[in-house]
C-alpha cells in the first residue's frame, strides 16, 4: 500500500476517532460531573449526607467501572440502537464510549473534589453560603486543575477504548488498524496508525497539563487563550504601581 493510499484512509478515520471521543467526552463530562459531586456530597459528613443514596451510587460506579469495555460494547447494542438507531459506526461508537467513561470520570471528580481544603468550605458555611454556592464558588473552582487533568486522563482512555470500538465496527483509526493492520496483515500501515494515535495522546497530554498548570495560577490571565500561549497578566505589587 502506498502512502496515498495510507493518507485517503487515514484522514476519514482520523476524523471519526475524533468526533466519537468528542461527543463520548461531552456526555461524559455532562453526567460524570454531578456523579462525582453527589458521590462527595452525599458521603458521610458532606453537605449533602446521605450515607445509602451514597452506597448506592457508589455501588453503581464501581460496577460500571469493572465491566470490560469490549464485553459493554456488546451488552449494550439494544441500548446504542434505541439510541442513534444502529449499532455499527463512529455515531453509535460513542454511545459505549460515554457509558463506559462516566463512572471512571466520575471516581476522578470525587479525588479531585475530596483534595479541595475542608477549611474554606466550613469559611463560606460560616457566612450562610448556600450548598449550591459552595459547590459553585468553592469547590469547583478550587479542583478546577484537577478536573482538568481529569478530563485529560479520559479523553486519553477513551482514544484507547475507540481504538477497541473498531474492532467491532465502531469505524475510526482502530477499524482500520483492526482490518489492514491485522485482517490483511498490512504491518507496516498499522505501526503508521499507531503512531498517528501517539502523536494524537502526547498533544492531548500535552495541552492538558499546560491548561492545568496554568489555572492553578488563574487570576493572572485575563482570557481562555493566555491559559495555552501564557499572556500573564501582571498583578499584586504591579497592579498597585500602574495605578499611581
Amino acid at each position: 500500500m502506498t502512502w496515498d493510499q495510507m493518507q485517503d484512509l487515514m484522514w476519514p478515520a482520523t476524523w471519526e476517532t475524533l468526533g466519537m471521543v468528542g461527543i463520548a467526552t461531552a456526555a461524559t463530562i455532562v453526567i460524570g460531573l454531578p456523579v462525582g459531586l453527589f458521590l462527595v456530597l452525599t458521603d458521610k459528613g458532606g453537605l449533602l449526607q446521605n450515607v445509602p443514596v451514597a452506597r448506592v451510587l457508589g455501588v453503581i460506579v464501581n460496577v460500571g467501572r469493572s465491566i470490560p469495555f469490549i464485553i459493554l460494547i456488546v451488552a449494550l447494542i439494544p441500548f446504542t440502537r434505541w439510541v442513534v438507531g444502529t449499532s455499527l459506526g463512529w455515531q453509535a461508537a460513542a454511545v459505549p464510549l460515554a457509558v463506559g467513561a462516566i463512572p471512571f470520570f466520575a471516581r476522578l471528580v470525587e479525588t479531585s473534589v475530596r483534595e479541595v481544603d475542608g477549611g474554606l468550605v466550613e469559611a463560606v458555611q460560616s457566612m450562610g453560603g448556600s450548598t449550591w454556592t459552595i459547590v459553585r464558588k468553592t469547590l469547583l473552582p478550587e479542583a478546577l486543575p484537577a478536573l482538568v487533568a481529569s478530563v485529560t486522563t479520559t479523553v486519553i482512555a477513551l482514544i484507547g477504548y475507540s481504538a477497541m470500538a473498531g474492532t467491532v465496527g465502531g469505524g475510526g483509526l482502530g477499524d482500520l488498524a483492526y482490518r489492514y493492520g491485522y485482517l490483511r496483515f498490512q504491518t507496516t500501515f498499522m505501526w503508521v496508525i499507531v503512531a498517528e494515535l501517539v502523536v494524537i495522546v502526547t498533544i492531548l497530554q500535552l495541552i492538558g497539563d499546560r491548561i492545568a498548570r496554568r489555572l492553578s495560577h488563574r487570576g493572572s490571565y485575563p482570557s481562555p487563550l493566555g491559559l495555552l500561549f501564557g499572556s500573564r497578566r501582571r498583578g499584586g505589587a504591579d497592579d498597585e504601581l500602574a495605578s499611581h
